[in-house]
């Protein structure tokens, strides 16, 4: 269930679902998903499905997570990414050789604990963690040229769109459960403009730490 030809079918379900970054298709095809779930999913690992891994979070759907990296990178030239809602690490994982640096932030101790185990057995070494309020940001190494948040937020953080570089793309999911909308925030000279992309289904982007 590991193979090279159960991923390149997953490669061809996320090109026919309307994703055209091969750049992005190469890192769904290579990065070995079923190390960040649990082993007794490991066999659906290479589904087009969200998946739990446990504290009430999920794995994000191989589309989503598709889907959130090409939007935040299109037109994108390296540089830094603030990444939101680190979980098992496979949005990080997916995301981490593309750009310069990944900054990302999480709530719950022990998934960041294992992922930044996980990410360095990967020998990924451009990612900077940080356990802390995702609603924050993480104003230290901002501004940033792209974020990527993996929780739905009742509304755009504010804190966030501080910390967007000029330029930037902010991919966010907006919106109460059941109608949850993936959004891409364009920061130009003196605003911020808004593009729905699709509806989506997050966990919620919890205040606190």
């Amino acid at each position: 269930m590991t193979s090279k030809r159960t991923r390149d079918r997953l490669v061809a379900r996320l090109r026919e679902a309307g994703i055209r970054s091969e750049a992005v298709l190469e890192q769904i095809r290579n990065v070995p998903r079923h190390l960040f779930v649990d082993e007794a999913l490991e066999s659906r690992a290479y589904e087009d499905t969200a998946l739990p891994i446990g504290l009430g979070q999920t794995i994000s759907q191989p589309y989503v997570v598709a889907k959130m990296t090409e939007a935040l990178l299109d037109g994108f030239r390296g540089g830094s990414v603030l990444e939101i809602g680190t979980g098992c690490g496979y949005q990080t994982a997916v995301l981490a050789p593309l750009v310069t640096k990944v900054y990302t932030v999480e709530r719950i101790r022990e998934l960041l604990r294992k992922t930044q185990q996980r990410l360095r057995g990967l020998d990924i070494y451009n990612v900077q963690f940080r356990l802390g309020d995702g609603w924050e940001g993480w104003r230290k190494y901002g501004p940033y040229d792209g974020i990527i948040v993996a929780a739905a937020a009742s509304e755009v953080p504010e804190k966030l769109l501080q910390q967007l570089a000029p330029g930037g793309r902010l991919v966010i999911p907006v919106g109460p459960p059941g109608r949850q909308e993936l959004t891409v925030v364009t920061r130009k000279d003196d605003h911020y403009a808004q593009q729905p992309l699709e509806p989506v289904k997050f966990v919620p982007l919890i205040r606190g730490d």
